[in-house]
């Protein structure tokens, strides 16, 4: 018996694949739990069309990622921290920061995809990454300035 599975099973296969069981095993147990449809015509050209949604859709999101980090490009920001006589920074530089720095030139980027590459304690040029996408990444430079 075919089916099509409709969320990942250990042994069997991930969403969206066509596997063959045991019709007692489809039709008892994946089928009423709702873990699987049966793989008739009209299902397969369904699941065909899904799988191509769901690829434009991926690909649109992909190419935003890329127009947002060419857009951002080589900027540099400045961020103000209070600083001592030794230039070390009371307290420390963060993700929130570099984020509110990126909203006042125009570019929208949520604090939790933002990753400092080093601890920032004293004055002077860092860089952090931006993780726009799974496959989309950006460097970003700033330079932290006494307030």
């Amino acid at each position: 018996m075919e089916i099509i599975l409709k969320t990942d099973i250990a042994g069997l296969g991930y969403k969206n694949d066509v596997v063959t069981v045991k019709p007692g095993y489809g039709r008892n147990y994946l089928i009423p739990q709702g873990f699987a449809v049966q793989a008739t015509g009209s299902n397969k050209k369904i699941l065909a069309e899904n799988i191509k949604q769901v690829a434009h859709k991926a690909e649109k999101v992909k190419m935003d990622a890329v127009a947002l980090a060419e857009a951002i490009g080589d900027i540099t920001l400045a961020i103000a921290a209070k600083v001592g006589e030794s230039g070390k920074i009371f307290g420390r530089v963060t993700t929130i920061q570099i984020s509110e720095s990126l909203k006042e030139k125009g570019f929208d980027v949520d604090r939790k995809k933002i990753a400092l590459d080093s601890e920032v304690k004293f004055v002077g040029d860092f860089t952090a990454t931006l993780d726009l996408h799974k496959e989309v990444k950006h460097k970003v430079k700033f330079t932290v300035v006494a307030d």
